[in-house]
């Protein structure tokens, strides 16, 4: 009996071992490269393909991959292709929209040479976009350390935008609307605070300054200068305030985010008023007037409080006529503030002024129309955009950066690359990149990648290894029509 039972045991045992072994072992659900699965299948199955947008076609593909969502966030030579919650700025929707009523169509569609996406398949990847374009379990790019995150912001004065770019991908990752009315209002100028908790920006053809939030990029304060027009801001060290350059309208602006209040000063006190440079203290101020051979100190609550500042000594103090004198157009300080240094765009130099007596002390010749400013201290360099410079030899391109040793007054370099009218930089120490933003509104100017629902024609922007002063890449990092201004969040 005995006997019996364990047969009967072993029996069990050895059917209960191939029924198991029988059993199918649960395959993994798919991930579809760490897509959300409707949006994963679409990418994996019908674009990241062999020869196309996987690791080995991507070569010949703009660099672009899409076989993961961590891959479509490093973008392609053309920079971003999709903008988290910005589906009219995300360029991939123009490329695989096929009907013209849905939004932009762009040549040649993709999937390239295969049956196009349907009606479903596009606007799933639209709404995806829409929703700020999340990876499988939710997290959206880009924002992580939303107080911290190092920023670019660059004005987009041909349609009303700030682009917003990552520092660590070098990538677009928001596009977001400013300005207050319904017509261009050309952002012209923006400036962070020193804590990089905020940004100010101004409006060449509107009356407004607005603040805008840097961690949620987002306005959430606006100033209306009555009659006036903004031009260059100058941000307060300590405090809500700034100052604002009326082009226009020959006068001053101080606009005081804590009160919301604004305050004309000068009324036709300023002949075409521009750059702004302050001293520490914010108690005293140097003007450029853009139209002669004069910058202006105005010293408020002293007696006069304009005076002017002759950059030429050989010239007499003349204002409001260009074309006969330096011009200056932007002005900036040493970062110890004992020098002061011009852009003197009809004389093709930089004038370097002694902060204390402003006595001239160096005169150095730059490209075409020298413009904008951007500085490094840890490299002792001020950069210089030289708009028009045609010396550039590089095959279909327009101006260049000279770099001037802040501490010897010198140029000691000069960097001809793939622009086209550089206007706007931006130094990014922690990074160690060099932005510098091709404006491109010249017809002559190069033809774009893509165009946007703003119309017209692109620009981009370059970056550059602060080291090497090279070229990080060969890409154009396009944008909208007009790039113009920029500065980097946290110095």
């Amino acid at each position: 009996m005995r006997s019996r039972i364990v047969i009967l045991l072993a029996c069990s045992m050895a059917f209960l071992y191939l029924f198991n072994s029988c059993k199918h072992k649960p395959f993994p659900a798919p991930t579809y490269g760490n897509f959300p699965d409707d949006v994963g299948v679409i990418f994996t199955t019908k674009c990241a393909v062999t020869g196309c947008h996987d690791a080995a076609g991507s070569v010949n593909a703009d660099n672009l991959r899409l076989d993961s969502w961590e891959s479509l966030f490093k973008g392609s030579s053309h920079g971003a292709v999709v903008i988290p919650y910005s589906t009219d700025y995300s360029s991939l929707l123009n490329f695989i929209n096929t009907d013209s009523t849905r939004g932009l169509v762009a040549i040649p569609t993709m999937p390239y040479m295969r049956p196009a996406l349907s009606g479903e398949e596009y606007y799933t990847i639209k709404n995806w976009i829409a929703a700020g374009a999340p990876d499988k379990d939710g997290n959206i790019p880009f924002a992580s350390h939303p107080d911290t995150r190092q920023k670019i912001y660059v004005t987009q004065q041909g349609c009303d935008l700030m682009a917003v770019i990552d520092g660590e991908s070098k990538l677009t990752m928001r596009m977001f609307h400013i300005g207050v009315t319904s017509q261009v209002e050309s952002p012209h100028n923006v400036h962070f605070s020193n804590d990089g908790r905020y940004a100010y920006v101004s409006f060449s053809q509107g009356s407004a300054v607005q603040k805008i939030d840097a961690s949620i990029d987002t306005v959430v304060q606006t100033i209306n200068l009555g009659d006036g027009e903004g031009g260059v801001v100058n941000v307060h060290p300590d405090s809500d305030k700034v100052l604002v350059a009326d082009f226009y309208n020959y006068e001053l602006w101080k606009a005081d985010f804590t009160t919301s209040q604004a305050t004309r000063i000068g009324k036709n006190a300023f002949s075409a008023p521009h750059g702004i440079a302050s001293t520490p203290t914010w108690d005293t101020f140097y003007v450029t007037s853009q139209y002669g051979n004069v910058v202006y100190r105005y010293t408020p609550g002293k007696l006069p409080p304009i005076s002017n500042i002759l950059l030429d000594t050989t010239q007499p103090a003349s204002t409001g006529t260009g074309g006969l004198y330096g011009d200056p157009h932007e002005i900036i300080f040493s970062p110890d503030h004992s020098k002061l240094f011009v852009t003197c765009q009809h004389t093709n130099e930089v004038r370097v002024l002694d902060a204390h007596n402003y006595k001239v002390l160096a005169v150095l010749p730059v490209g075409t129309e020298p413009q904008e400013f951007a500085i490094a201290p840890s490299k002792h360099w001020l950069f210089v955009s030289c708009i028009y410079d045609a010396a550039n030899p590089t095959p279909g391109s327009q101006g260049s950066v000279y770099v001037i040793d802040y501490t010897t007054n010198q140029v000691v370099n000069r960097i001809y690359g793939d622009f086209y009218q550089p206007h706007g930089m931006a130094v990014d120490e922690r990074n160690n990149t060099l932005y510098i933003v091709s404006s491109n509104v010249s017809q002559t100017g190069p033809p774009p990648h893509h165009v946007t629902v703003c119309g017209g024609k692109p620009g981009w922007y370059s970056v550059y290894d602060l080291n090497t002063l090279q070229p990080l890449n060969k890409y154009r990092y396009e944008s909208t029509i007009a790039p113009y201004s920029a500065e980097a969040r946290f110095k």
